[in-house]
């Protein structure tokens, strides 16, 4: 199963992540198909960017998002206009 989730990288006491598309019986940092944004926890503005047609595209063909991962692309998508 396809799934959209975060990888982690980053010092230790100092994350950041990337939103990542993969196959889930993958490892959290291991291969991927393809990278799909970042989330920073620790920057307060623009600490999340994510490439919202791409991640509709994989949303469409089947890829199930992380828990994390689906609030993070429910608040994008509400706020983005709709793709014409």
């Amino acid at each position: 199963m396809v799934r959209i989730r975060l990888k982690r990288g980053g010092a230790k006491n100092n994350p950041c992540y990337r939103v990542v598309v993969t196959d889930g019986r993958n490892r959290r940092d291991g291969r991927f198909i393809e990278e799909i944004g970042y989330y920073n926890p620790l920057q307060k503005v623009d600490g999340l960017s994510v490439n919202l047609d791409r991640a509709r595209y994989w949303l469409g063909v089947g890829a199930k998002p992380s828990e994390t991962v689906g609030s993070f692309l429910k608040k994008l998508l509400k706020e983005a206009p709709a793709a014409a």
